[in-house]
């Protein structure tokens, strides 16, 4: 039977800051609270088997679906407008959303064992929510509103995926373009590294690949390939005019960049190493390089 959230949580009113002691918390509606007790109970089939990855690229993408894992992480889903499908929280945590309008989502809440045996994993953070998917924009509208863009050539690992996202918020990147081959920026592990910045940066797919490298150099980007090699360009010595509009172009980590890409590519460029360090993680060398193209921002 459906039970009502018995407390507020005090301290919380915005959806992911707290607000300054002393004021009151608005409280929306009571939200009923529905308890699972079963792990393969049909109801939060949204949420089973989120470690297995294979599952989960079959299961989420065709059904319009992500989950995203914290509460902090599901604030801001729901701040960038994602209608949320179901809330999935350990009953012991279920009044941190009572200031949430959930809407028509319900709210299920269950035990730490029905939760680990239902997601194959601790929920630690206690709260995970499944939300609805909206339609991409098309690489075509996200290159006309932005000014400098990442381009990721076959990173499919979750969590530099999640890393670069996040990066690509903090330091002036207004769009990521992803090729074919690249992981799903909705994965939970994308989701939660990024720390619910892949709600923020626009993001939409290069199909034909590399050929789409020129719809992007044809909207007034120079395509910046980084590679190790050491005749590229250092980075800190890119001239104005390729700094003005720049599409960054990252490979995956080991392989990087294939040959076809660095060659549809206007400029090769590099990151000096010191100490006979070849090469950074994706993740850090796509922070490093968005730093430098956009050190003389005005803050």
């Amino acid at each position: 039977m459906p039970l009502p959230f018995r407390t507020k949580r005090p301290g919380w009113g915005g959806l992911d800051r707290p607000r300054s002691a002393g004021r009151a918390v608005r409280q929306n509606r009571r939200v009923p609270v529905h308890q699972i007790t079963d792990p393969d109970d049909d109801r939060i089939a949204d949420y089973r088997a989120l470690t297995d990855v294979e599952l989960r690229t079959r299961w989420e993408p065709p059904h319009g679906l992500f989950i995203a894992e914290g509460e902090l992480v599901l604030r801001r889903a729901l701040r960038a407008g994602y209608p949320a499908r179901s809330y999935l929280v350990d009953a012991k945590r279920a009044d941190q959303l009572a200031d949430l309008d959930t809407g028509d989502a319900p709210v299920y809440a269950a035990t730490q064992d029905v939760l680990q045996r239902a997601t194959g994993f601790h929920v630690h953070r206690g709260v995970l929510a499944s939300f609805h998917r909206r339609p991409l924009p098309t690489a075509a509208e996200v290159l006309a509103t932005a000014r400098r863009v990442v381009i990721l050539e076959d990173v499919n690992n979750h969590t530099n995926l999640g890393a670069v996202f996040r990066g690509a918020a903090a330091l002036g990147i207004d769009a990521v373009l992803l090729s074919p081959t690249c992981a799903d920026p909705l994965y939970r592990r994308s989701v939660r590294v990024s720390m619910g910045e892949v709600f923020a940066v626009p993001y939409a797919k290069l199909e034909r690949w590399p050929v789409a490298l020129d719809q992007v150099r044809e909207a007034g980007f120079t395509v910046l390939a980084m590679t190790p090699a050491p005749d590229a360009v250092p980075i800190q010595r890119l001239t104005p005019a390729q700094r003005a509009r720049a599409a960054l172009l990252l490979g995956a980590e080991g392989p990087g960049l294939t040959a076809a890409a660095q060659s549809a590519s206007d400029v090769r460029v590099v990151i000096p190493m010191r100490r006979g360090v070849d090469s950074l993680n994706v993740a850090a060398a796509a922070a490093v390089a968005f730093w430098e193209l956009g050190r003389d921002d005005p803050l």
